[in-house]
């Protein structure tokens, strides 16, 4: 690759601030701190760079620079074909104000609607990590647990690279690739969506969301059910947005609302809901928290609307699965491994607080179970973190036994009996 080289899991094209595949460097981009961990970076003249599977913007008045070093990449000549590289590296450590731990999480919850299995393996894995977990049932859309309601239906946070699977459904229903379609991204580099999704890239879904324009980006994250209640009566729901317009040019336009999710606010709610249509193969149901036993033995499903994405499931899936596998979300591995989970990581913050995201299903078997772990905090706090969590979820399932099959007599109306 002429001009081009790899480095610590970032493209390096001329001057580039090095990350890794957590969330670990971060970079100076027009007066405010962006924060990437995994993907490519894109060099401007200035200290600029757009990278990785998560982005932080946090104004001047709540960030600080701790540390910094001039980082050049600078090309001397050579009798190869490449050239060669000098490499001084920049870090700089934002300051966090916010912190990722808690008491009392649970405080208030109402439970006794909920499966208590699952229930008590939601709060074993988030401990006191301050967070929410959400277990959903997406063949109905019947929550089975939810863990810190408080936060859980709040006004929500930036998807962060969560809004990738949003993007990555658009391109593909318009016809703009497909998961095998190498995107070309500068020079000789290109990617696939398979291994976009998998390392989060940035610039990959940057390239797309360029590509279908704000009106399109904005009607398929509608209909996907970003900006309306993703829950069907349930008391305290909180309202996240989609923005009307998009961002001006010097902030990134359109390409930054699709790697990151820049000026857009999604719930926790509003993830779970669409993870539950990928899994269920296009169904977009209102989640419904049961809160008593009559409740969940008078519980009927309710469909939201019927998503034609059943042909594009098999397109994402894979990069899904490969953020487990091999990607960003590979820190659930070190806890279960039992059976597939396909998911999605995303990591940004905003005014000193850190999000983490993790939107999944999996295959067990007894069926498909979705997940949302979805993490504030300050550097502890990051989308591998909540992967991590989330195989801590399963694995104490898994420890329980919950995972046997069931027998066909158990009464339908028994809590935990189906999900």
């Amino acid at each position: 690759m002429t001009g081009l080289m790899k480095f610590s899991g970032a493209v390096l094209f001329g001057l580039v601030f090095c990350s890794g595949a957590g969330a670990s460097g971060t970079t100076s981009t027009t007066g405010k701190m962006k924060h990437h961990s995994a993907g490519t970076a894109r060099v401007a003249t200035k200290l600029t760079a757009k990278s990785g599977s998560s982005r932080t913007s946090v104004k001047s008045a709540s960030a600080k620079r701790t540390h910094a070093t001039a980082t050049t990449v600078v090309a001397h000549g050579s009798s190869g074909a490449h050239p060669a590289f000098a490499v001084r590296r920049t870090r700089y450590r934002e300051h966090f104000s916010a912190s990722s731990f808690a008491d009392n999480l649970t405080l208030g919850d109402v439970v006794e609607g909920e499966d208590p299995v699952v229930r008590a393996a939601a709060i074993e894995a988030l401990g006191n990590m301050n967070g929410t977990a959400i277990a959903i049932d997406p063949a109905t859309g019947r929550i089975l647990a939810m863990v810190n309601q408080k936060l859980a239906l709040s006004r929500g946070a930036e998807p962060c690279s969560t809004i990738k699977l949003t993007v990555a459904l658009a391109a593909l229903e318009e016809g703009i690739v497909r998961k095998d379609t190498p995107v070309n991204l500068g020079g000789r580099f290109h990617m696939t969506m398979t291994d976009a999704l998998a390392h989060s890239n940035n610039l990959y879904f940057e390239t797309l969301g360029r590509q279908l324009g704000f009106e399109r980006v904005k009607h398929y994250a509608n209909e996907f059910g970003l900006g309306e209640l993703a829950g069907y009566q349930i008391a305290g729901e909180q309202l996240g947005t989609y923005p009307d317009e998009e961002l001006p040019a010097s902030m990134g336009g359109v390409g930054r609302m699709c790697s990151f999710g820049e000026s857009v606010s999604m719930t926790p709610l509003q993830l779970g809901a669409l993870v539950s249509a990928i899994a269920n193969g296009g169904t977009l149901y209102y989640l419904q928290h049961p809160e008593t036993s009559l409740e969940v033995a008078a519980f009927e499903p309710k469909v939201k609307r019927t998503l034609d994405i059943a042909p594009l499931i098999p397109e994402i899936s894979v990069g899904m699965e490969g953020a487990v596998e091999y990607g960003t979300a590979r820190s659930l591995r070190a806890n279960f491994s039992q059976f597939p989970v396909m998911g999605k990581t995303g990591t940004c913050s905003n005014n000193g607080t850190r999000f983490g995201w993790f939107g999944s299903y999996a295959d067990t078997p007894n069926g498909r179970i979705v997940t949302v772990f979805f993490l504030e905090g300050g550097r502890p706090t990051f989308g591998p973190k909540a992967a991590e969590l989330t195989g801590e979820f399963y694995r104490a399932l898994w420890d329980k036994s919950y995972f046997q099959p069931k027998s066909t007599t158990v009464a339908a109306d028994v809590v935990g009996s189906s999900y």
